[in-house]
Protein backbone atom coordinates (compact mmCIF):
# COMPACT_ATOMS: atom_id res chain seq x y z
CA UNK A 1 0.00 0.00 0.00
CA UNK A 2 1.64 3.38 -1.35
CA UNK A 3 1.12 6.43 1.07
CA UNK A 4 0.69 9.98 0.69
CA UNK A 5 1.54 10.37 4.50
CA UNK A 6 2.60 8.38 7.73
CA UNK A 7 2.63 9.30 11.14
CA UNK A 8 5.40 7.38 13.53
CA UNK A 9 4.43 7.56 16.89
CA UNK A 10 5.09 5.76 20.19
CA UNK A 11 2.05 4.64 21.89
CA UNK A 12 -1.65 4.42 20.71
CA UNK A 13 -3.02 8.02 21.20
CA UNK A 14 -0.17 10.13 20.76
CA UNK A 15 -0.63 10.88 16.90
CA UNK A 16 -4.55 11.86 17.70
CA UNK A 17 -3.35 13.89 20.38
CA UNK A 18 -0.39 15.66 18.67
CA UNK A 19 -1.35 15.85 15.12
CA UNK A 20 -5.12 14.68 15.08
CA UNK A 21 -6.25 17.70 13.28
CA UNK A 22 -3.90 17.82 10.82
CA UNK A 23 -4.34 14.10 10.15
CA UNK A 24 -8.11 15.23 9.59
CA UNK A 25 -7.00 17.61 7.16
CA UNK A 26 -5.37 15.37 4.71
CA UNK A 27 -7.99 12.76 5.13
CA UNK A 28 -10.77 15.53 4.20
CA UNK A 29 -8.32 16.47 1.23
CA UNK A 30 -7.92 12.93 -0.32
CA UNK A 31 -4.57 12.32 1.07
CA UNK A 32 -3.94 8.54 1.79
CA UNK A 33 -2.54 8.46 6.44
CA UNK A 34 -1.45 6.05 7.67
CA UNK A 35 -0.22 5.89 11.50
CA UNK A 36 2.44 3.17 12.87
CA UNK A 37 1.98 2.93 16.77
CA UNK A 38 5.29 1.61 17.84
CA UNK A 39 3.92 -0.06 21.33
CA UNK A 40 0.79 -1.30 22.46
CA UNK A 41 0.52 1.57 25.36
CA UNK A 42 0.45 -1.43 27.61
CA UNK A 43 2.12 0.91 30.77
CA UNK A 44 -0.81 3.61 30.90
CA UNK A 45 -2.49 3.42 34.05
CA UNK A 46 -5.63 2.38 32.52
CA UNK A 47 -6.66 0.10 30.03
CA UNK A 48 -5.10 -3.00 28.36
CA UNK A 49 -3.87 -3.67 25.17
CA UNK A 50 -7.10 -5.06 23.96
CA UNK A 51 -8.77 -2.22 24.72
CA UNK A 52 -6.43 0.33 23.62
CA UNK A 53 -6.08 -1.93 20.53
CA UNK A 54 -10.29 -1.08 19.87
CA UNK A 55 -9.59 2.78 21.05
CA UNK A 56 -7.21 2.79 18.43
CA UNK A 57 -9.27 1.71 15.88
CA UNK A 58 -11.97 3.70 16.47
CA UNK A 59 -9.79 7.12 16.27
CA UNK A 60 -8.69 5.47 12.85
CA UNK A 61 -12.21 5.35 11.93
CA UNK A 62 -13.19 9.11 12.94
CA UNK A 63 -10.25 10.43 11.41
CA UNK A 64 -10.03 8.06 8.11
CA UNK A 65 -6.68 6.81 7.84
CA UNK A 66 -6.12 4.17 5.47
CA UNK A 67 -3.58 2.05 7.31
CA UNK A 68 -2.27 1.47 10.95
CA UNK A 69 -0.54 -0.69 12.28
CA UNK A 70 1.00 -2.09 15.43
CA UNK A 71 5.26 -2.59 16.11
CA UNK A 72 4.66 -4.01 19.28
CA UNK A 73 7.44 -3.04 20.47
CA UNK A 74 7.26 -3.14 24.55
CA UNK A 75 6.25 -0.03 26.12
CA UNK A 76 8.71 2.15 27.85
CA UNK A 77 11.42 0.06 25.65
CA UNK A 78 11.32 2.34 22.89
CA UNK A 79 15.03 2.68 22.54
CA UNK A 80 17.17 2.79 19.71
CA UNK A 81 18.28 -0.64 18.15
CA UNK A 82 19.01 -1.92 14.76
CA UNK A 83 16.21 -4.47 15.67
CA UNK A 84 13.32 -1.63 16.33
CA UNK A 85 15.14 0.20 13.15
CA UNK A 86 14.97 -2.97 10.89
CA UNK A 87 10.73 -2.63 11.84
CA UNK A 88 10.67 1.61 11.23
CA UNK A 89 12.78 0.60 7.99
CA UNK A 90 10.00 -2.13 6.91
CA UNK A 91 6.93 -0.44 7.62
CA UNK A 92 8.28 2.71 5.36
CA UNK A 93 9.00 0.45 2.67
CA UNK A 94 6.12 -1.20 2.47
CA UNK A 95 3.81 2.40 2.67
CA UNK A 96 6.00 4.29 0.34
CA UNK A 97 4.93 7.68 2.23
CA UNK A 98 5.92 11.13 0.48
CA UNK A 99 5.92 12.48 3.39
CA UNK A 100 6.87 11.15 7.41
CA UNK A 101 5.70 13.16 10.60
CA UNK A 102 7.42 11.33 13.95
CA UNK A 103 7.01 13.23 17.00
CA UNK A 104 10.20 15.63 17.86
CA UNK A 105 12.77 13.73 19.81
CA UNK A 106 13.24 16.85 22.86
CA UNK A 107 10.34 15.32 25.18
CA UNK A 108 9.71 14.52 28.69
CA UNK A 109 8.70 10.88 27.99
CA UNK A 110 11.52 8.40 26.84
CA UNK A 111 9.27 6.62 24.56
CA UNK A 112 8.58 9.88 22.46
CA UNK A 113 12.26 10.79 22.22
CA UNK A 114 13.23 6.87 21.44
CA UNK A 115 10.15 7.22 18.37
CA UNK A 116 11.22 10.73 17.15
CA UNK A 117 15.26 9.00 16.92
CA UNK A 118 14.51 5.82 15.70
CA UNK A 119 12.04 7.82 12.59
CA UNK A 120 14.98 10.08 11.77
CA UNK A 121 17.15 7.43 11.41
CA UNK A 122 14.60 4.79 9.67
CA UNK A 123 14.13 7.93 7.37
CA UNK A 124 17.37 7.65 5.69
CA UNK A 125 18.45 3.89 6.26
CA UNK A 126 14.83 3.35 4.22
CA UNK A 127 16.34 4.74 0.78
CA UNK A 128 19.83 3.03 1.53
CA UNK A 129 20.40 -0.19 -0.87
CA UNK A 130 22.78 -2.20 1.37
CA UNK A 131 20.13 -2.29 4.19
CA UNK A 132 18.07 -5.51 3.62
CA UNK A 133 14.58 -6.32 5.04
CA UNK A 134 12.02 -8.73 4.25
CA UNK A 135 8.55 -8.49 4.53
CA UNK A 136 6.26 -11.98 4.21
CA UNK A 137 9.56 -13.49 3.12
CA UNK A 138 10.03 -11.58 0.01
CA UNK A 139 13.13 -8.95 -0.40
CA UNK A 140 11.86 -4.86 0.04
CA UNK A 141 13.35 -2.43 -2.23
CA UNK A 142 14.97 0.37 -0.97
CA UNK A 143 12.55 3.77 -0.38
CA UNK A 144 12.95 7.15 1.21
CA UNK A 145 9.98 9.55 1.47
CA UNK A 146 10.92 13.46 0.52
CA UNK A 147 10.46 14.82 3.98
CA UNK A 148 9.91 13.96 7.63
CA UNK A 149 8.81 16.23 9.67
CA UNK A 150 8.57 16.95 13.38
CA UNK A 151 5.59 17.35 15.39
CA UNK A 152 5.58 18.63 18.87
CA UNK A 153 4.71 16.40 21.61
CA UNK A 154 5.31 17.76 25.25
CA UNK A 155 7.86 20.34 25.43
CA UNK A 156 7.43 23.57 23.09
CA UNK A 157 9.78 23.76 20.13
CA UNK A 158 10.10 26.90 17.44
CA UNK A 159 7.68 25.47 14.31
CA UNK A 160 9.42 25.76 10.63
CA UNK A 161 5.24 25.94 9.88
CA UNK A 162 2.04 26.07 11.70
CA UNK A 163 -1.28 24.38 10.06
CA UNK A 164 -4.39 25.64 10.94
CA UNK A 165 -6.65 22.92 11.64
CA UNK A 166 -9.34 24.82 13.19
CA UNK A 167 -11.94 23.37 10.68
CA UNK A 168 -10.82 19.97 12.02
CA UNK A 169 -10.56 20.82 15.79
CA UNK A 170 -13.69 18.87 16.79
CA UNK A 171 -12.82 15.85 14.48
CA UNK A 172 -9.70 15.92 16.60
CA UNK A 173 -11.13 16.01 20.06
CA UNK A 174 -13.82 13.15 18.94
CA UNK A 175 -10.71 10.83 17.82
CA UNK A 176 -8.86 11.90 20.95
CA UNK A 177 -11.84 11.18 22.96
CA UNK A 178 -12.37 7.30 22.10
CA UNK A 179 -9.45 6.76 23.95
CA UNK A 180 -11.99 6.64 27.21
CA UNK A 181 -9.46 4.77 29.34
CA UNK A 182 -6.80 7.73 29.35
CA UNK A 183 -9.30 10.43 29.01
CA UNK A 184 -12.65 10.39 31.59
Amino acid sequence: MKLDILILTAHPDDAEISIGGTIAKFTDKGYKVGIVDFTQGELGTRGTKATRKKEAEHASKILKISYRNNLKIPDGKVKFNDKYLNLVITEIRKTQPKIIFAPYFNDRHPDHIGAGLLAKEAYFFSGLTKIKTKLNGKSQEPYRPSKLFYYMMTYEFTPTFINDISKYFETKMQAILTYKTQFY
